[in-house]
């Protein structure tokens, strides 16, 4: 076994999740995942908690749209939801075999389906959970890899003396909540929200892995100006690119996107909630190099922001609701971000390496 598989599994164990005797812990994985997941059971036991896996591929995924009526796609799981209730850990494994499984499902279906899936999406958020990235070859594809640098790829951004990088989080956490406002400032781009009442949150590894980033919820109403996102995301199955929106009183008011418009069309008229901003972000993890169709990753570049429509997470104390949560990703390296009369970033460096 790669030595960095059981290093990775020691850092969820020990680090993200804080297993301890007794726990009941959940891991949702794909079959390609199997060798990582043996790592994490091991290191599970040892910590006398107690493993139990639910295999998920997004080939199952696609074969649920393909057979299911309306009242199917809109009935909760229930049994899932009763999984949830009954674990302390989840453990959530990303490891495709075809990341294009979902490409031609109709997107109204797939955002119909989460809407159903929202208590689900409560339970999880609830527990002490994870999620993380075992190298496949499909991921390795879609980052134009082959599966050596893929894998090298993914254990730089991961295998991070995380104690030290939560230092470095929260000394730009507590700058952030010295001030009632963020702004976004560079090429295309002048953004500004009140962060009034609101908590920034440094996300150190403890439920996404890889991490590095701190972010907030912007008051609902208080997002005005532009912003364009110059990194490509996969949304649905698709590859949307190029994506301007501007912002008056908190609402999207004109959008527009180089590749895969309709479907961005279609993400903000879900419902009311993802017209509005729920997340506003700043990436810190400078092991990520480059981008790979990966928001895990991609969220967590160094010299980037992102912004999320949709669904505020409450710990943010955030208050906008939808059934979606949608991130898009900017480069900063021309640009500034600014809190009140402070310089958190400016053109490659943030203000503790100034």
């Amino acid at each position: 076994m790669d030595p960095r598989l059981e290093e990775h599994a020691k850092i969820l164990v020990e680090w993200s999740t804080e297993i301890k005797k007794g726990d009941m812990v959940g891991i949702r994985a794909s079959p390609e995942s199997h060798e990582f997941v043996i790592a994490l059971y091991k290191k599970i036991a040892e910590k006398g908690a107690i493993p139990i896996t639910l295999m998920n591929t997004d080939e199952m995924g696609k074969a649920f749209f393909d057979g299911a009526d309306e009242d199917t796609l809109n009935t909760a799981p229930k049994h899932f939801e009763a999984f949830l209730e009954n674990i302390d850990v989840f453990i959530a494994l990303r490891s495709p075999s075809n990341i294009k499984a979902l490409a031609n499902v109709d997107s109204k279906r797939v955002i119909q389906r989460n809407v159903a899936m929202k208590r689900v999406q409560e339970l999880y958020l609830s527990k002490r959970w994870c999620l993380t990235v075992h190298p496949t070859y499909a991921l390795a594809q879609q980052a134009d890899m082959s599966m050596e640098e893929y894998q090298n790829f993914v254990y730089d951004a991961t295998l991070l003396d995380w104690k030290e990088e939560s230092q470095i989080l929260n000394k730009m956490k507590e700058h952030l909540e010295r001030h009632n406002d963020i702004r976004y400032t560079g090429p295309e781009t002048d953004l500004y929200a009140s962060t009034e009442g609101r908590v920034w949150i440094a996300s150190d590894g403890k439920h996404n892995m890889p991490s590095g980033e701190v972010f907030t919820a912007p008051v609902d109403n208080s997002v005005e100006g532009k912003i364009y996102f110059d990194i490509p995301f996969l949304q649905q199955g698709k590859v949307i690119e190029g994506v301007h929106l501007t912002f008056e009183k908190g609402e999207v008011v004109d959008f527009s996107a180089e590749k895969a418009e309709k479907t961005l069309k279609e993400i903000i008229e879900v419902d009311e909630g993802s017209r509005r901003l729920g997340e506003m972000a700043i990436g810190t993890n400078r092991g990520i190099k480059k981008y790979t169709l990966n928001m895990l990753f991609d969220e967590k570049i160094g010299d980037t922001i992102h912004c999320a429509l949709g669904q505020a997470y409450k710990e943010n104390n955030g208050t906008n609701e939808s059934a979606v949560h949608v991130d898009m990703i900017k480069t900063m390296h021309e640009g500034e971000i600014i809190a009140g009369d402070e310089l958190i970033y400016c053109k490659g460096k943030y203000f503790y390496e100034m």
